[in-house]
């Protein structure tokens, strides 16, 4: 098991973020685990939300830039199974550590994960605009 967990930290690479001697147990473990996780998986979250909104929000593509901010943000916060599974693309790069540190404030740090996932697919809204383009 350690083998596992040697590995996706190395895989995952370094803390983001400012860490300092007043950083909460939910900053540290964001800044550790959620924010290195979250960058691994970029291209999969792009792609992920592409395939979302192309499945359930056929007129995405058409959208101004703020309608389809709007849409990211609510896509995440109100479609359970959707955020469900975003949730899950994260979890299953955890190490048996830091689950068990999850497990106790899930629920704090799966708003924290779900905010940033929600900052990291906007400041990346021109990735969707390129997309229709490209069809």
């Amino acid at each position: 098991m350690s083998d596992r967990n040697t590995f996706l930290k190395e895989f995952r690479g370094e803390t983001l973020g400012t860490i300092s001697a007043q950083s909460s147990a939910d900053e540290l473990f964001q800044n550790q685990t959620i924010r290195p996780i979250l960058k691994l998986q970029n291209d999969l979250f792009v792609a992920v939300f592409s395939n979302y909104v192309n499945k359930n929000k056929a007129d995405f593509y058409s959208y101004t830039v703020e309608k389809k901010l709007q849409v990211i943000e609510n896509s995440i916060q109100k479609d359970i199974k959707f955020r469900n599974s975003l949730k899950g693309i994260v979890i299953a790069l955890f190490t048996i550590e830091e689950y068990n540190t999850y497990i106790q404030n899930s629920s704090s740090l799966n708003k924290r994960m779900m905010n940033l996932l929600i900052d990291r697919l906007k400041s990346q809204v021109q990735l969707f605009e390129l997309e229709s383009n490209s069809k």
